[in-house]
């Protein structure tokens, strides 16, 4: 792989053992993958961030780095809401824990705006062909398919030494023809709202790591879109997508039907909702994974406005969603139901003490039962809050 004098500078040490720490996983990521060179990066969006995940190991990697990364970086969800985590039942000890790992990242000049939903942040545009090193699976699933953008599924250490470097190793979906898709998904009904979770789940299965084409009777909308890929990056490893005349390169490029297909039909979508029926009644329900839309806060507001909940109910969202939206914020939390910022159901150990769970994201229904150790149930936004209970309506 061909490096500047400058990254060799760097590779030998003349700016630090950090940055020559960052940029010797960036060759080596190149040289295993057959990069031709590091490229610039526009930003970074960092995993690794809840001591759930990456414990005192982690943490410790993380507080030995110095210096200050090059280029916009944030952070993905944390293990607690920062501000509220004693209203969620976090122990202390896992939130001193907790805030050293954000501390650690803030040192280095990373924003601490802990979301799996990069793309609603004020100023950390993406556009369309940008080069990015995100390494959260649904937000690199959305950067790819739904934005355009190009980046590779980066581990936590690969996204903060790209974040340092400011650059990454030109391979994979920075390519044109690693883009180009592989297989076909038809698909035989019309879909709407949490369908689109559903697909996911079903489809990224048989997908896999693969790039895949979906024929579709219907035009997602952006958050459709958006729960198809984080589920499809849960169940499977697809890390972008297309749909025939919707996607940014799928109008653009107008690419050829692979050989292989798949079909979908409307049974299998309804046998996601049907799964897991025996759990008669769950103890939480989570929305928000990924991490709600103002537009998801919207309908959420809609369906409980006048409501008093009778079940534990999170709304998962961006602190700065949340924040730019505060009456929504005050409708939601008025029914009893709790916006939660800065983590989600699954990377936090205070979803770890219910037995069950309702859910309106793929994602959730293929984590939570393996990462969480909690039985899970699929239902659409409206469900979610029938399964909350209403303990009276004003």
């Amino acid at each position: 792989m061909y490096l500047t004098p400058e990254e060799e500078n760097t590779l030998d040490g003349e700016y630090g053992r950090s940055l020559q720490k960052a940029i010797e996983i960036l060759v080596a990521l190149g040289d295993i993958y057959g990069a031709d060179r590091l490229i610039p990066v526009k930003s970074a969006q960092i995993a690794g961030v809840s001591y759930k995940t990456i414990g005192d190991a982690g943490l410790e990697w993380i507080s030995d780095l110095e210096g200050e990364v090059r280029i916009p970086s944030v952070l993905n969800p944390a293990g607690m809401d920062i501000a509220r985590w004693d209203e969620m039942g976090i122990d202390p000890f896992f939130a001193k824990k907790q805030q050293e790992i954000i501390e650690a990242y803030a040192r280095l000049g990373i924003q601490t705006k802990c979301t799996c939903t990069p793309y609603y942040l004020e100023g950390f545009d993406v556009r369309m062909d940008d080069h990015i090193a995100w390494s959260e699976s649904s937000a690199v699933s959305y950067a790819n398919s739904v934005i355009g953008a190009r980046t590779n599924r980066e581990g936590g250490p690969s996204a903060l030494a790209a974040a340092l470097v400011g650059k990454t190793a030109n391979y994979g979906y920075h390519l044109d023809h690693m883009r180009e898709p592989v297989i076909a998904v038809e698909i035989d009904c019309h879909l709407e709202g949490a369908d689109y979770g559903a697909l996911g789940y079903i489809a990224g299965k048989d997908i896999g790591s693969r790039v895949a084409i979906f024929h579709m009777k219907d035009i997602p909308s952006k958050d459709e879109m958006k729960s198809l890929g984080a589920a499809m990056a849960a169940s499977g490893a697809v890390a972008l997508y297309h749909i025939e005349g919707v996607t940014p390169e799928a109008v653009r490029n107008k690419f050829t039907r692979p050989e292989e297909t798949i079909t979908v039909e409307r049974k299998q979508i309804d046998d996601v909702y049907e799964a897991n029926k025996e759990i008669d009644s769950t103890e939480i329900i989570t929305v928000g994974c990924p991490h709600c839309s103002p537009k998801e806060l919207q309908e959420i507001a809609e369906l409980v406005d006048g409501k008093k909940l009778r079940k534990e109910m999170w709304v998962c969202t961006a602190r700065e969603v949340a924040q730019r939206h505060p009456d929504l914020v005050r409708k939601i939390e008025k029914s009893g139901a709790k916006i939660v910022c800065d983590t989600c159901m699954v990377v936090s150990p205070a979803a770890n003490r219910y037995s069950s769970m309702t859910v309106n994201s793929g994602k959730a229904l293929a984590y939570v039962p393996s990462m969480c150790k909690v039985a899970a149930r699929y239902a659409t936004i409206a469900d979610c809050i029938k399964e909350a209970g209403v303990l009276d309506e004003n």
